[in-house]
């Protein structure tokens, strides 16, 4: 049976569940669990209105029903990981809703509201939405994408923007909206110019850049400028650029690097040296310009990977690495914003994680990282090289193969890969007008089925909610951890079995299950889209080894009513704790606290 969002297990596995309700009446204090409501499908839509919230600040709620329920009300459990921290009623006569509540001050918390309709003394419905309090986006951060900035209504903007606020996206690259990568914004006449064509000569519209921004800003996301840090367009010295800052792939300084792109194109991209301090200055100033006219919020510095032996105009051997060090911390000296700055398959990152001023990290994944474990990997690497201070986010291409022409996202190769990114600590770039499946993000030949949109939207609640014991500077441990039914679990992810491994916070332990025991590949990018959906597994027997004496343990899952969690029962006899899953999926998750 599949689980989504909306529905629920048997009465079979509820009452495995040692599970209980006290609806009656609804009255103050009122515990309702989660996994005991039978949804009759009168919630059709939950929202807030901003993708994250600052320390103090309110929560607006806004909750559609398919249809009013006489005499009904909504009852919302606050709660903080496992533990509950607030109550609300609301009267619920109206086919929408609408509700404030201010969270708790501390700042870098992930919550949960848990939304029940009751009526009659019957509770008949139930919803979830997360909701972020951090005063920095970078801590959490959540990156999605624009990639279309033609003359569009306000309406259409908002529809986009809306969408990705439900996703908590707290972030927003704008793709290949300038100008020229060398001169990004088309100035007429001392003012920024109304339209002007992209690299790809598709037309932008200054009033849509400056429209999304604010909208963006309405919601608390940043919004971030992209552009390279090293190229421009051919013939850009009649714009300022010179020659001697040029990068060479011979030292006679006969053959320019370039990028080459489509010959209907604007251009090819020609690149210089990031490390000569003219250059610098050159694009630096460009940049200015930019944030003097358009209020975004930092620059998503981009590069093309390792471009092999290349040589400055002096005939020096050119070392990128340390020039993208060197050209970040002169921008960031002369343009105090955040830095976002791609690792192309972790290109340079091994020196930009401990030196250059990030607000994150940010990798782009290639060929070289095939593997579900490599994502971990990444990630893994990334804490390392910035001594466990800065996150990471992935931008990983789905369906790679499959959108060279139309067709739809193969929904289990997108949620196993999500869910291996996030219980490694990671988030994904994969949400913007559309979802990506390339690395030119305008490509739209994939369309996302209605049944992948509702269940990310799960894992987006999923990872913001529960984002204090996925990705708040945990530590790498070790939890050795069996099977006791049929299916195998290793500490590698291997085909045929459930993936798990640990990490630690305060003191206590949070170990992870994904399912590949019906994976088809174990290549993260599924680029034919082929990889099967996991059979659900229930009550799956689960054998922990510890010498610590466990308190609790409390299961949660995306794929498991709405991702709300569960207080296991267990049995620990010496160094073994004996318990059940009550579902697998794709992912679920256990916070062992101990005594």
């Amino acid at each position: 049976m599949n689980v989504t969002r909306k529905t629920v297990k048997s009465a079979a596995l509820v009452a495995m569940s040692c599970l209980f309700i006290l609806a009656a009446g609804c009255s103050k204090q009122t515990e309702i669990r989660a996994e005991t409501v039978v949804s009759q499908g009168i919630m059709s839509g939950l929202t807030t209105d901003k993708a994250a919230y600052r320390p103090g600040e309110k929560v607006s709620f806004k909750l559609d029903l398919s249809k009013p329920e006489p005499k009904a009300k909504v009852i919302v459990h606050y709660r903080h990981l496992g533990e509950k921290i607030g109550e609300q009623e609301v009267k619920a006569e109206e086919e929408q809703i609408t509700w404030d509540w201010t969270p708790p001050k501390e700042n870098g918390k992930g919550y949960m509201a848990e939304v029940f309709i009751s009526a009659k003394g019957e509770v008949k419905d139930h919803l979830n939405i997360a909701v972020d309090v951090s005063e920095n986006w970078s801590q959490f951060p959540r990156y999605g994408y624009l990639a279309d900035f033609h003359s569009m209504t306000k309406e259409e903007q908002t529809a986009v923007m809306e969408r990705l606020n439900r996703f908590h996206i707290n972030g927003i690259q704008f793709y290949d909206w300038q100008y020229k990568h060398h001169d990004p914004l088309k100035m007429d006449g001392g003012k920024p110019a109304s339209e002007w064509p992209d690299i790809a000569n598709r037309p932008v519209s200054y009033e849509t850049i400056k429209g999304y921004i604010d909208l963006a800003h309405s919601k608390n996301m940043k919004a971030m400028n992209y552009n390279l840090l090293f190229g421009a367009y051919e013939g850009a010295e009649a714009d300022g650029v010179k020659k001697e800052w040029a990068l060479y792939k011979d030292p006679s300084q006969t053959n320019q690097d370039k990028h080459p792109l489509p010959d209907n194109w604007a251009s090819d991209i020609m690149l210089y040296d990031p490390s000569n301090p003219e250059w610098q200055n050159y694009l630096i100033e460009k940049e200015i310009e930019v944030f003097e006219q358009l209020p975004f919020d930092g620059w998503h510095v981009d590069q093309l990977g390792d471009r092999g032996s290349l040589w400055n105009a002096k005939g020096e051997s050119a070392k990128l690495t340390q020039g993208y060090v060197s050209f970040l911390k002169a921008a960031k000296e002369k343009l105090d914003v955040d830095y976002v700055m791609n690792a192309v398959s972790q290109y340079g990152q091994a020196f930009m994680a401990p030196q250059a001023p990030l607000a994150f990290l940010y990798t782009e994944v290639w060929d070289g990282h095939p593997k579900y474990s490599s994502l971990k990997d990444i990630i893994d690497q990334n804490s390392k090289y910035s001594k466990n201070k800065l996150n990471t986010v992935l931008a990983a291409y789905m369906n790679y193969d499959l959108a060279d022409s139309s067709g739809a996202f193969n929904t289990p190769g997108v949620l196993l890969t999500d869910a291996v990114i996030f219980a490694a600590g990671g988030s994904h770039l994969e949400l913007g007008e559309n979802m990506l499946a390339k690395e030119y993000f305008p490509n739209k030949n994939l369309t996302i089925p209605a049944e992948l949109e509702e269940q990310l939207i799960g894992y987006y609640d999923f990872l913001v909610a529960y984002q204090n014991i996925l990705r708040d500077r945990l530590a790498e441990t070790e939890v050795v951890v069996s099977s006791t039914g049929s299916t195998a679990i290793s500490a590698a992810p291997e085909q045929g079995k459930i993936w798990s491994f640990a990490k630690q916070k305060d003191g206590s332990d949070i170990v992870h299950f994904i399912n590949f025991s019906d994976a088809t590949t174990m290549n993260w990018n599924d680029s034919k889209g082929e990889q099967a959906a996991p059979a659900e597994l229930g009550n799956v027997g689960i054998s922990i080894q510890t010498k610590r004496k466990v308190a609790s343990i409390m299961f949660a899952s995306p794929d498991y009513y709405n991702g709300s969690p569960v207080k296991l029962d267990f049995e620990q006899q010496g160094d073994e704790v004996a318990i059940k899953l009550p579902s697998l999926k794709y992912w679920d998750l256990l916070t062992i606290h101990y005594k």
